[in-house]
């Protein structure tokens, strides 16, 4: 099977770098990419996780392919067409242009050609070849859900958390962190980051030994605070003020025609209510009880609701206190990001 995960300089040396576009230039054009996935997922009423299957299908694709190439809009849309398809919530490909192409300047949507569904279906078999017909994905969700149900603590605190959690693990979908680390450790590290931030500090856990110095050492060996804190200064990077501008197009135009005066403003980092559960309500499963630490089968929640029963609180919220707190957030974690040597 392939393997996935790069190091940060090889994700510095990408196809789009060596064909001329610089690393911030590629991350936004990975972080629009990444959210016209969750926007167009959202209007159509796809799962988190055929959304997030999509998202990671588009960050592996251009980890072998560039920018300039193959525009990052039609790229999305093939994306999200093969993820509904492997997550078996399939949608028609013309049904997918037809809610996509409103998100879209008349611009970006010219790249898709003269006839949309054609390139889209054209791309899908480059896709497959990409991504060597490695098809199943596997997301943080479940495994924060996992874990959360070992915690002891503050019902209404853990609860929060949590919330916070799945959040953030949407946001991250707009970052690199799948193509650097697996599931386990994005769900581990976004968690102790919304631990921080909900002031939900974790004093006991379900099947506690005394080797364990953490919660997470029961799930996953050897994560240093210096990881965790790497993880969580990516995500929190997506919350601080915006540097460049935003627009251009993948491949970028070569004419000097100024952009057009109706440019759509970007959306907001945080997903739409309708692929995170934080706006959502919550149905209330059977929950079957974690005893010593050993592995339990997670079932995805259902329409949209998650298997901890979260209290409504509305995604902007969040990402509001998050703002507010973000200098915070980074001044607690004194460490610097992982080295890249």
């Amino acid at each position: 099977m392939p393997y996935w995960y790069y190091d940060k300089k090889d994700l510095q040396n990408t196809p789009s770098f060596r064909d001329g576009i610089s690393n911030e230039t590629e991350n936004r054009y990975r972080k629009e990419g990444a959210r016209f996935i969750i926007d167009t997922g959202s209007k159509m009423d796809l799962g988190y996780n055929t959304v997030a299957t999509g998202v990671v299908y588009f960050h592996r694709f251009y980890m072998f392919h560039s920018f300039k190439t193959f525009p990052r809009y039609i790229t999305a849309c093939c994306c999200l067409f093969l993820a509904g398809k492997v997550e078996e919530t399939p949608k028609k490909c013309k049904d997918i242009i037809k809610v996509a192409k409103p998100l879209l300047t008349d611009q970006k949507f010219s790249t898709f050609g003269e006839d949309p569904k054609e390139e889209v279906m054209t791309l899908e078999r480059i896709l497959l070849q990409t991504i060597k017909f490695d098809l199943q994905v596997e997301h943080p969700y479940g495994y924060l859900l996992k874990y959360a149900k070992c915690l002891k603590g503050d019902r209404a605190k853990l609860q929060k958390m949590v919330q916070m959690a799945w959040t953030f693990v949407n946001d991250s979908l707009c970052t690199t962190l799948c193509l650097q680390w697996e599931p386990e450790v994005i769900a581990v590290a976004l968690m102790f980051l919304a631990g921080k931030l909900s002031k939900f500090e974790v004093v006991d856990w379900n099947g506690r030994t005394p080797k364990h110095n953490a919660w997470w050492d029961m799930f996953v060996e050897d994560i240093t605070m210096d990881l965790l804190e790497d993880i969580c200064h990516q995500v929190l990077d997506l919350y601080s003020p915006q540097t460049q501008q935003s627009g251009g197009d993948s491949p970028p135009e070569t004419s000097t025609s100024k952009p057009p005066k109706n440019e759509k403003k970007p959306p907001s980092i945080t997903p739409p209510a309708s692929v995170s559960p934080v706006a959502a309500v919550a149905t209330k499963p059977v929950v079957t009880p974690v005893k010593n630490g050993g592995e339990t089968k997670t079932e995805p929640p259902k329409n949209g609701g998650v298997e901890i029963q979260l209290s409504k609180l509305p995604g902007d919220a969040v990402c509001a206190g998050l703002q507010r707190t973000t200098s915070w957030g980074r001044a607690a974690y004194s460490c610097s990001p992982r080295s890249t040597a």
